[in-house]
């Protein structure tokens, strides 16, 4: 991971980082709403300083943190106190057991990691009945315009597009996802309250086009692609 707990904060302190918030948490809404939440246990793997991850507590979920970097977790903790659960670790290599949690959410993480991969298949592994994976979309204006020759930290990142990681996640789960949208169709320079932007970014797009999507993995009530990615366990013989 790049980021630490002061920058990412400050980010989300400029005007457009405040209006991209707002926009993921529609998003995070708009997935998440299939999802039941009343003492369901929730991972957030790469949970930073616990902004997304406090969403999710107020939505109604158990919820437990994992990162990397141990200034983001202190914030975290600062922010949280003792409603959450909240580790340092590395969210390829994940200290549970398997099917620990309902649910696993990773919003933003992939595309700083050095394993994507390998951390969607811990979450998979720890994840009993679902799997939410939020990313910075490599296909979009964003990334032409703002992010392909920037410096720092973006300048780092390894952006995945909707087509990449949707074929990323069946290879890995054996499922396609059961909803997805992007938001934030435009540069950075259109993330404005103003006629027609605000407008334009107060509408759900599809995966592809967006600066930010979001998908919903559900491993109930669907029917797996492939059994051999579907197996938890090895199958009773009767």
């Amino acid at each position: 991971m790049y980021w630490d707990a002061e920058r990412y904060e400050s980010w989300f302190d400029t005007d457009e980082g405040r209006f991209a918030l707002e926009r993921e948490a529609r998003l995070l809404q708009a997935v998440v709403a299939g999802w039941p939440r009343r003492r369901k246990r929730l991972l957030e793997i790469g949970c930073g300083t616990g902004l997304f991850l406090e969403m999710l507590w107020q939505m109604g979920f158990d919820v437990t943190g994992v990162d990397k970097s141990a200034s983001m977790i202190e914030a975290a903790r600062q922010r949280f106190g003792h409603r959450a659960s909240l580790h340092q670790g590395d969210g390829s290599h994940l200290p549970f057991e398997d099917d620990s949690f309902e649910y696993v959410f990773l919003w933003s993480v992939l595309e700083f990691c050095d394993d994507p991969r390998g951390m969607l298949r811990e979450a998979a592994r720890v994840a009993e009945k679902g799997v939410i994976v939020g990313f910075l979309n490599k296909a979009s204006l964003y990334y032409w315009r703002n992010v392909r020759k920037s410096a720092g930290t973006m300048s780092r990142a390894k952006l995945l597009s909707w087509f990449e990681l949707r074929h990323m996640a069946w290879r890995v789960t054996g499922f396609h996802p059961v909803i997805a949208h992007s938001v934030l169709p435009g540069p950075v320079s259109t993330w404005k309250d103003t006629f027609p932007w605000k407008h334009v970014n107060d509408r759900f797009y599809p995966p592809w086009l967006g600066a930010f999507s979001a998908m919903r993995i559900d491993f109930e009530d669907a029917a797996p692609l492939t059994p051999l990615f579907a197996w938890r366990s090895e199958p009773e013989m009767s």
